[in-house]
């Protein structure tokens, strides 16, 4: 006596009481199935632990015109933009989209996005920062042959096998520096964002080359580790005010990290910004809503995530494909000013 029967379409057709068709549309996520038949579907699919097999159906059925996105992100404005731009390219592209948030860190996350992809039946993976960072990660989801493309942060093409959309967070954050220093600023504070993440040091490397380009001397009080948030902006900027020598300038790694750094600045009573500048990095409506506006660095994540998955859509049709780079552009708002003459 065998093993554990394999269960069918049949089977939860049988105990929703639809056709297999129906079952069929509900698996494939069609929207031609009333709201309580697909509730039905989905509870007998759960009940049964029905697993769709890909390989065990006919060419025609086992073709997927989903993608997924994942993403490990407590942004809000970055999951939505990377959200619109994928869906953007799907619908020119007549795809469907799937949208799941995954921790990068835990063991055997592999497997579960290898099983995602065959219950969900998706056609591949867009992977956001910092799941697409993650080499060990990327190789088991290519020994289980999931196409991917990846929205990694560097200032070049990487020289290796998978597909990706890279950033160049360096050169932008060079040039928030540079716009900084330029303007007279030679005490400038670097608040990070979260280290697990590539960006963070991507941008803290240009933050370091410019001050080097430019003959300042890197000042190492005047760097404070933190994560990508407002409270980790206001706590970094309230240390950096405390100093003996405060900074003239801080530049956050995100808008989110400005404007709390905005914020600790109002709390101690300076003026921004003829007495502190501040800048940030992404151009989200934390830039834009502040008060004043912040200087930042436009980051299109909408259409960075649009050309990664127009890439994963070419990479399944088999077509050749190339990374693509993008370089965050300066905005200069009213968050920046040349430092007030010290007394």
């Amino acid at each position: 006596m065998g093993g554990k029967v394999a269960i069918t379409m049949r089977d939860v057709a049988k105990l929703a009481r639809v056709s297999t068709k129906t079952v069929s549309r509900v698996v494939n996520r069609e929207s031609a199935v009333r709201e309580d038949t697909r509730d039905r579907v989905l509870q007998a699919i759960e009940q049964l632990d029905y697993r769709p097999e890909l390989s065990a159906r006919g060419a025609s059925d086992a073709k997927a015109y989903s993608i997924g996105l994942i993403y490990d992100n407590p942004n809000p404005y970055y999951i939505i933009a990377m959200q619109e731009g994928t869906l953007a390219a799907c619908l020119d592209l007549g795809y469907g989209l799937q949208i799941y948030p995954f921790h990068a860190k835990p063991p055997g996350v592999a497997d579960a996005l290898q099983d995602l992809v065959l219950r969900a039946r998706l056609a591949g993976l867009v992977l956001a920062p910092p799941m697409s960072e993650r080499t060990a990660l990327l190789d088991k989801l290519a020994a289980y042959n999931i196409p991917l493309v990846r929205v990694i942060s560097a200032a070049e093409s990487p020289r290796d096998r998978f597909p990706c959309i890279f950033v160049n967070d360096r050169g932008a954050a060079y040039a928030i520096t540079e716009h900084l220093i330029q303007l007279g600023h030679s005490r400038i504070g670097f608040l990070w964002g979260r280290k697990e993440f590539t960006s963070s040091t991507e941008r803290y490397k240009g933050y370091e080359l410019a001050l080097r380009d430019y003959g300042i001397s890197l000042a190492k009080e005047l760097v404070v580790q933190g994560d990508y948030s407002f409270d980790d902006g206001f706590r970094g900027a309230h240390r950096l005010l405390k100093l003996a020598k405060p900074p003239t300038a801080i530049f956050g790694s995100n808008d989110e990290i400005a404007a709390g750094a905005l914020a600790a600045a109002r709390a101690a009573g300076v003026d921004v910004p003829y007495g502190l500048s501040i800048a940030g990095f992404e151009d989200s409506p934390f830039s834009r809503h502040s008060w004043p506006s912040l200087t930042t660095s436009r980051q299109r994540t909408d259409l960075i995530a649009e050309h990664a998955t127009r890439l994963l859509i070419a990479q399944i049709r088999g077509d050749t494909v190339k990374n693509e780079g993008f370089t965050p552009e300066l905005v200069v708002r009213n968050s920046t000013a040349p430092p007030r003459p010290r007394a």
